[in-house]
């Protein structure tokens, strides 16, 4: 059932993002009704508060990346919305893996950018100067022109979570 919810979601999600550089409210919220309805209808009590831990784990994740201007607002509520529907082991788990599609996202698009000689270099610099100097010393180097969706790392790390990848094992 999860899979019929998430993946219009999802679909919608990357579109917008894509399209417009914005994952939009109704879209997020009518998804976290969605998700606190079903899991209402399947748990009763229970499923509610499953909903909503996984809704505040999805979010709380995301609010430091947000904070950090590493995303944008409706990232957050899209990863609030998915907790909504896969609880809060199953938005740590997306978490997880959208942070790890992201990070592959980001060094192709670097790639994408720079060429392979060039992305080698400019992370290595950056890792350097870091490690060095205990700041974030070339860290500037590292940012591309264009800004990047994040909408699809989290549509990536739900698909990988919907196909049974865990980053806990099992």
């Amino acid at each position: 059932m999860m899979i019929l919810v998430l993946t219009p979601l999802l679909i919608a999600a990357i579109y917008t993002d894509l399209r417009w550089a914005r994952i939009p409210n109704w879209l997020t919220f009518s998804a976290m009704g969605i998700g606190l309805l079903m899991q209402a209808w399947v748990g009763g009590l229970y499923g509610v508060l499953f909903s909503l831990a996984g809704l505040g784990v999805g979010m709380g994740l995301f609010l430091f990346l947000y904070a950090c201007r590493a995303i944008g607002a409706g990232d957050v509520k899209l990863m609030a919305a998915i907790g909504s529907i896969v609880g809060p082991a199953g938005a740590l788990s997306v978490a997880i893996l959208s942070v790890l599609a992201g990070g592959l996202y980001a060094l192709g698009a670097m790639t994408y950018q720079w060429g392979l000689a060039a992305t080698s270099r400019k992370l290595a610099f950056a890792t350097y100067g870091t490690f060095m100097t205990g700041r974030a010393t070339g860290v500037g180097e590292l940012q591309l022109p264009f800004k990047l969706r994040y909408g699809m790392a989290i549509a990536a790390g739900t698909l990988l979570f919907l196909l049974g990848l865990s980053p806990f094992g099992g």
